[in-house]
């Protein structure tokens, strides 16, 4: 597979993230040179890297073509689209767009970065702004999905168009903003669609995601089926219409809210200067929640998917100024992502340990789903009527499967990629026709380093084996110690043992290797391991200290 190309003359695709994976979303276009980036997300460690919580897609494709860069273009303002922006919108040197609510929580991001200032942020009204960067013109195109704004884009150039769905789904009655109609898309149809590039995630799902109206309809009843007792509602912070439903709810329940989170409150906050959330019940503060009759509060916390600071869990801890008691509810408004699992069932074991009752998705009809169902998938098919489907946001077998969809719902191609595959859209036949890298990378502490970097695959190492030191005096006596081996009653013979071992491998050196600094080092490191593997199963990382007076 070649990897020098000269762009100029085709329209290229290349994700550098959320394609084979869920989240931590980069995509690029690129037309006559030039290149534009469509969100700059992250997604969360969630225990693969120790010790890390953000994880970045690997931007040097692009960062190597800054010069050729014109724009950072962000559909809506989830995480997995925008968190990365404050530590690579700044290098990469270009402006952004985006919607007013997109913006203002893009700006607070750079006013905490300290980058307020630093980089430009074009503001675009969300109902159908349009702009021009290079030989890009861009129209957004209000979808619904679980935040405000969230929007398609549609990209015209001298190749053909582009409808780049972003996160969606079709809603009646999505409670915040007004999505673009089937008649208007429609329309967009019949004006030719060269490629569709769409999200992946609920592609297995047989049904249409359902309506952000039924939800309320759902929560009013499962609140008022608890009357005398304290309800919390754990939800995505961003879900603007969500928070929009539970103050109806709160109100039609003659309940007093009180909100747990930080990004609740940044959310309630940029909603309400962007014209969202208008009456929204005024929150009381912790103390005079806790003194209401249980029956008079309605709690909104963070932490539904069992994030370990959030408001939730420290409730379930009993660390926090909120306090939950025997009957009183929690409802989980909120699906579990993947990967999740264990953290929010720790969480709900401590709440189920303490008499509280419990609701999920799956007992009620408390929640319903950001992305698109297969009719809802099948209805934007017969609507744009693309040439080209190109499947993103899902691993690889939600991108296979919408693939063999499209292609069952009469569009002619069909492109399954992954991330760092560039793909030409045209002229010609569509397909892959280079690779570049697109690894990941780790917010470490205050660096951001490679995820395969030494430092990550040592730490992943010493997190599962274990880590012994061995220490030589300046007449080669060992000295020994380790950490995370299982030895706990015979520990003091395994480190008898080791040293004896390790000085009689040190003794079997013959001539100049006995004054070798290399040779000495990895006859001690291979003894103490090899009597670490003996003693417990593991085979930790060995770490020597040599005398100074050992040749080099």
């Amino acid at each position: 597979m070649k990897k020098n190309f000269t762009p100029e003359d085709e329209l290229l695709f290349l994700a550098l993230g959320g394609s084979g994976e869920i989240g931590m979303n980069v995509n690029l276009y690129g037309c006559q040179g030039r290149w534009i980036m469509v969100d700059l997300g992250m997604t969360f460690s969630g225990g693969q890297y120790p010790g890390v919580d953000l994880v970045f897609a690997d931007l040097e494709f692009i960062e190597d073509r800054a010069k050729d860069l014109e724009a950072i273009v962000l559909t809506h303002a989830h995480e997995d689209h925008i968190g990365a922006v404050p530590y690579f919108a700044a290098d990469l040197g270009v402006p952004i767009y985006a919607t007013p609510f997109t913006a203002e929580l893009v700006r607070r991001k750079l006013e905490e970065a300290d980058l307020e200032g630093e980089i430009e942020v074009h503001i675009i009204e969300e109902d159908h702004g349009k702009f021009s960067v290079g030989p890009f013109d861009i129209t957004y195109i209000p979808l619904a999905h679980s935040i405000a704004e969230g929007n398609a884009l549609l990209i015209e150039t001298p190749h053909g168009r582009i409808f780049h769905t972003g996160d969606w789904k079709l809603d009646e009655d999505p409670i915040i903003g007004e999505p673009t109609t089937e008649e208007e898309l429609t329309e967009i149809g019949d004006e030719g669609i060269l490629a569709l590039v769409c999200d992946s995630t609920n592609v297995f799902n047989p049904s249409p995601s359902g309506s952000e109206g039924a939800v309320f309809k759902g929560l009013l009843e499962e609140v008022q089926r608890h009357p005398g007792k304290r309800v919390l509602v754990t939800t995505f912070a961003s879900n603007v219409a969500r928070l929009h439903t539970l103050g109806e709810v709160a109100r039609e329940t003659g309940r007093q809210v009180c909100v747990a989170g930080r990004s609740l409150d940044r959310i309630i906050d940029v909603a309400q200067e962007n014209g969202y959330l208008t009456d929204f019940p005024e929150p009381v503060d912790f103390d005079t929640a806790m003194g209401l009759p249980r029956g008079e509060v309605l709690i909104l916390a963070t932490g539904g998917q069992g994030e370990p600071r959030a408001a939730l869990s420290r409730i379930s801890e009993d660390n926090h100024p909120l306090a939950l008691v025997p009957g009183d509810v929690v409802l989980f408004s909120s699906r579990q992502i993947p990967g999740n699992e264990l953290s929010i069932g720790a969480v709900q074991n401590r709440l189920a340990a303490k008499g509280v009752t419990m609701v999920t998705d799956r007992q009620s009809m408390i929640h319903v789903s950001g992305h698109p169902g297969r009719p809802e998938l099948e209805a934007l098919y017969s609507w744009l009527r693309p040439e080209i489907l190109v499947p993103v946001h899902g691993e690889m077998r939600h991108m296979q499967e919408q693939a063999r969809l499209g292609i069952a719902n009469a569009i002619p191609d069909a492109v399954v990629q992954q991330n760092g595959d560039i793909v030409r859209l045209a002229p010609g036949a569509p397909g892959k026709i280079a690779e570049v890298r697109a690894g990941r990378l780790v917010l470490d502490g205050d660096i951001i380093a490679p995820a395969d970097g030494d430092s990550i695959v040592m730490r992943r190492r010493i997190m599962n084996e274990g880590v012994v030191i061995v220490a030589l005096d300046d007449h080669l006596n060992p000295l020994i110690d380790s950490l995370g081996l299982p030895l706990d009653e015979d520990y003091e013979d395994f480190l008898a043992e080791a040293r004896q071992d390790i000085a009689t491998a040190i003794k079997r050196l013959k001539g100049k290797d006995g004054r070798s600094a290399p040779a000495v080092h990895e006859a001690a490191r291979l003894a103490a391991r090899r009597a670490a593997q003996r003693w417990s199963g593991k085979r930790p990382q060995v770490r020597v200290l040599l005398p100074t007076r050992l040749q080099p």
